[in-house]
């Protein structure tokens, strides 16, 4: 029997639920906003209509509780004909700030108080949610494009893979990557940056691959990274998890981490896994 896929989306007001329901009905999905939790066995009860379906569902619903919804999502996870995911939009306070002032909103929870403090209870109100979600995608250093070609290679209706695989670069002095799953640290390895005729170009240019592959440490550390990825990335698989991200960083995020991811990525690539590589500081000039 044919499942339908059922994408039930929710997360913090301001992070990306609108956009990641336009991205969905782009690929074929009927997007829904705004449901009461009550009426989502009714808009999934198939009957024969095997269409695929986007839910969104948040705080601005009127019967809205993240046990009740919770205890939903089980219930339908349950049907054999459905195909249920959840997935979480998140995003930091300070870009949910910005956002609500560059639009002008007021949020949900703080129609006469401010932002901070309405964000602050939205989130005791969905945390629960965090730990039950398929997926957690945070958007806070996520433009439009990356978000619609993210969800266009995690739900896609045709030939969609059971684990995809998020593989950024990042610089340690820029912050973490707040979505990863994942973090390994290559600033052990020769740094390029103390090199002048190096300083301006990235990983991904040959003269600074060949200085790093100078380093009598990459081939060991790299045969041990992939030894540790490749049994562990089944049982992610086995665990349901549809999306793994990947950190690789080191200081500034332009030439090691780039340099590594790239490889990794290629490695990955050959043994079949489906792969978003991005590199989140590549872009950042170099002091």
């Amino acid at each position: 029997m044919t499942e339908t896929q059922v994408a039930l989306i929710t997360g913090i007001s301001g992070a990306g639920k609108s956009s990641a329901l336009r991205a969905l009905e782009d690929l074929g999905y009927e997007a829904i906003d705004n449901v009461p939790i009550s009426l989502i066995p009714r808009l999934v009860a198939t009957d024969g209509d095997l269409r695929a379906i986007a839910i969104g569902v948040d705080i601005r619903t009127r019967d809205f509780d993240a046990d009740a919804f919770i205890q939903e999502v089980k219930v339908l996870g349950k049907r054999g004909d459905l195909d249920v995911r959840l997935l979480f939009m998140d995003c930091s306070d300070d870009i949910l700030i910005e956002r609500f002032g560059e639009t002008r909103r007021r949020h949900p929870l703080a129609s006469d108080r401010p932002i901070s403090d309405g964000l602050k209870q939205e989130r005791e109100l969905l945390a629960p949610l965090t730990q039950r979600a398929d997926m957690v995608i945070d958007t806070t250093e996520m433009h439009a494009r990356a978000l619609k070609q993210l969800l266009q290679e995690t739900f896609t209706l045709s030939g969609r893979p059971e684990l995809t695989i998020c593989l950024t670069s990042f610089g340690f002095k820029n912050g973490l990557p707040r979505d990863a799953d994942l973090v390994f640290d290559v600033r052990f390895l020769r740094n390029p940056h103390y090199e002048t005729y190096l300083r301006s170009k990235t990983g991904r240019d040959t003269s600074v691959a060949e200085f790093i592959e100078c380093d009598n440490g990459l081939e060991v550390f790299f045969s041990n990274l992939t030894a540790l990825l490749q049994p562990l990335i089944p049982r992610y698989v086995a665990e349901g998890k549809s999306y793994l991200t990947v950190a690789i960083g080191c200081t500034g995020g332009r030439h090691r981490s780039v340099y590594v991811a790239e490889r990794l990525g290629r490695w990955l690539d050959n043994q079949g896994h489906s792969l978003q590589l991005r590199h989140r500081d590549l872009e950042i000039t170099e002091k």
